[in-house]
């Protein structure tokens, strides 16, 4: 591969799950770590990618408002979040991750609607809390400054006591096989809890995020009720997993 074509490939793949790791990239392009450092800061240089220690985020990770020009996928993000905003009823009790879909949620909640919404992420929080009618609560602890997601065994504590009607999780990645996977290990043990205190659980994802792998095993398929993209749900891609006895939106 190209160092043109290896960079372009390292700069989708940070787009498309918002943070990348030196090593997973040096195997999925069987190219040396070095390699990947220099392209990372090459990228960087750019302006096009945050390098941080280990790989990169995107910049539109890396903020606290997320603006609907510097969000990858965005008309797709729109059209999963109306589709998981249509779930949500009066009085129910809402479990959250963050990311720019579950931004996206939180925008396209209707106004009258009356709910409360738990969450560690500051910019999902900050956006519930434009919301005229819904009740926002904030999950404590330490920030993660790369995730702007509240992470640590406080966190975790808390969310073990709630008992959601539903969990909103927003994925970087999902296959059959594989199941969940992420590649933020504060954040997976959040997302562990938060399946585990909720009694339904939605994930929500773009089509090309569908059928990939992260290094870090959340949960296997059979722990989530419904699959939101923006796909058709009779599309041909998600028949494995209507035949896993999953509900696809």
């Amino acid at each position: 591969m190209l160092k043109k074509e290896r960079q372009a490939y390292i700069l989708h793949q940070v787009n498309l799950h918002n943070k990348v790791l030196s090593s997973s990239l040096s195997l999925e392009i069987s190219v040396s770590e070095d390699t990947i450092r220099r392209d990372l800061q090459e990228l960087a240089d750019e302006g096009k990618i945050i390098k941080v220690h280990g790989g990169a985020l995107s910049h539109s990770f890396n903020q606290v408002y997320y603006p609907s020009n510097n969000v990858y996928s965005h008309d797709h993000k729109k059209i999963i979040a109306q589709k998981a905003a249509s779930l949500v009823e009066d009085g129910m009790f809402v479990l959250t991750t963050g990311g720019t879909t579950i931004i996206e949620l939180a925008r396209a909640l209707p106004p009258q609607l009356r709910a409360t919404f738990i969450s560690g992420s500051i910019p999902a929080v900050l956006e519930y809390m434009h919301h005229p009618t819904i009740e926002v609560i904030l999950i404590g602890d330490k920030v993660s400054k790369n995730s702007k997601i509240t992470v640590g065994s406080e966190a975790i504590a808390q969310i073990k006591r709630i008992r959601a009607d539903v969990c909103f999780l927003g994925v970087n990645a999902i296959s059959i096989k594989d199941g969940i996977t992420d590649s933020d290990w504060d954040v997976v043990h959040l997302k562990k809890a938060m399946i585990e205190s909720s009694r339904k659980v939605v994930c929500l994802s773009i089509a090309e995020k569908i059928n990939s792998l992260q290094p870090i095993h959340i949960c296997e398929v059979n722990k989530i009720h419904t699959l939101i993209t923006e796909l058709s749900p009779d599309d041909p891609m998600l028949k494995p997993y209507r035949d896993a006895g999953i509900e696809v939106l």
